[in-house]
């Protein structure tokens, strides 16, 4: 899968990350990671304290694939609201998906900090602003229910989005204690931090094929290197490369563009440096950086091509720098980075766990969505507790078949 281009500012910020050998024996483990993004990186942090012996393979660099192009943004409101996923799924389902998202972003920041290398991970407030008179209401209804689920979260009127931003929106909710990070070196620092406790790390080593021993009751993963890695479970955490191995028909893709820009002097008329996005969909966002760039994304592409998708960015990169400026008039700023990506979601709008009966003793990982750095903290700690207690009581949850999805 051709799954973005362009120019990525997040591994110009760590040149001498941790490099990891080639796998140049046969190995049998406990657990086998297949995939070196932050999904990967994840699953690692939960089992190097498990005592498992872990074997974790990438077939390019740590960090190379998505998460070079993820923005990072952690909070646990997606692109659908919590009150229309009630109406699919039912309250106490959701309640419970919520209350998981929030124990996850503090998991990150623990991850984070346990970490020696500095992920930037901070504290953000989010503004979430009504892109029109139209959506109100339902912003409205969706902050109630927030509220009642002990959320911190205010709602702003145009007066005090006025007052604290340069730019006017009929209401918007205020959300406390978000964050962001930077997501190649988290995913550099929880497996560095893996590494530290024992699990074994392989770069430039790609899966080729895969099959399950009836007789050893272990997954065998065949690897390019001309070597087999035998193990009891296997976490699949390829990102969107998963689909390639597994298709996943809950899976879906569009096209989305991300520029990052020159760093920046003033940020006195961006309240908070808050994480901004907003109810139109295509939505944009914008965060900022820990050297003081500007993230700016989204205007989706319903474009599941990619010589189509790359075609659009430089348009897209023009675009999202005057949507920009439109809000923001006084910071002057420049595109530095500029790409195009494939972005994943799931037709239901949550994440997936994935397992097969084809794949014994395995799962497959799909963090999709607007969320996805939340989401993969959320999955990786449920399918370690799985393999790790024998079941999870949350995975059901996120099962690809839904079992508690209202009909």
């Amino acid at each position: 899968m051709n799954l973005q281009s362009g120019t990525y500012y997040w591994p110009t910020t760590f040149p001498d990350a941790p490099s990891y050998p080639v796998l140049e024996e046969d190995l049998t483990c406990d657990v086998c990671i297949i995939g070196g993004g932050s999904s990967a990186a994840q699953c690692a942090y939960y089992l190097a304290d498990t005592g498992l012996d872990v074997v974790a393979i990438e077939k390019g660099t740590i960090g190379s694939g998505s998460t070079s192009t993820n923005t990072a943004l952690i909070q646990y409101s997606g692109e659908k609201m919590f009150t229309d996923l009630v109406h699919t799924f039912g309250q106490a389902y959701i309640e419970r998906h919520l209350q998981l998202l929030k124990e996850a972003i503090n998991e990150i920041e623990a991850a984070a900090k346990a970490a020696e290398i500095d992920s930037e991970f901070t504290r953000r407030d989010t503004l979430y602003s009504a892109s029109s008179k139209d959506d109100v209401a339902k912003l409205k209804k969706e902050y109630d229910f927030l509220k009642s689920q002990n959320v911190e979260v205010d709602f702003w009127t145009k007066e005090e989005i006025e007052k604290n931003y340069p730019f006017s929106r009929e209401a918007a909710i205020y959300s406390y204690n978000d964050g962001e990070l930077n997501p190649f070196k988290f995913t550099h620092a929880l497996m560095d931090n893996a590494a530290k406790k024992g699990v074994r790390i392989y770069e430039n080593t790609e899966m080729n094929g895969h099959h399950y021993d009836v007789e050893a009751k272990r997954m065998v993963i065949s690897t390019k290197t001309g070597h087999s890695i035998k193990a009891r479970h296997v976490i699949f955490t390829a990102g969107y490369e998963g689909i390639d191995i597994k298709k996943e028909k809950m899976a879906s893709f569009v096209s989305t563009y991300t520029v990052t820009t020159n760093p920046v002097d003033d940020f006195s008329t961006w309240y908070n440096r808050t994480l901004l996005w907003e109810t139109a969909r295509p939505y944009l966002f914008m965060r900022t950086t820990a050297d003081n760039r500007i993230i700016i994304g989204g205007l989706d592409d319903n474009t599941t091509y990619a010589d189509d998708r790359d075609s659009k960015l430089m348009h897209k990169k023009d675009q999202l720098i005057k949507e920009f400026n439109n809000l923001f008039p006084t910071i002057q700023v420049k595109p530095e980075y500029y790409l195009a990506a494939f972005y994943g979601g799931t037709v239901d709008c949550l994440p997936i766990i994935s397992v097969y009966d084809e794949y014994p003793n395995s799962y497959f990982l799909f963090a999709f969505g607007d969320n996805g750095t939340v989401y993969s903290q959320l999955l990786a700690k449920l399918i370690v507790e799985a393999i790790v207690k024998g079941s999870s009581k949350d995975m059901e949850l996120y099962l690809q078949n839904r079992p508690l999805l209202k009909k």
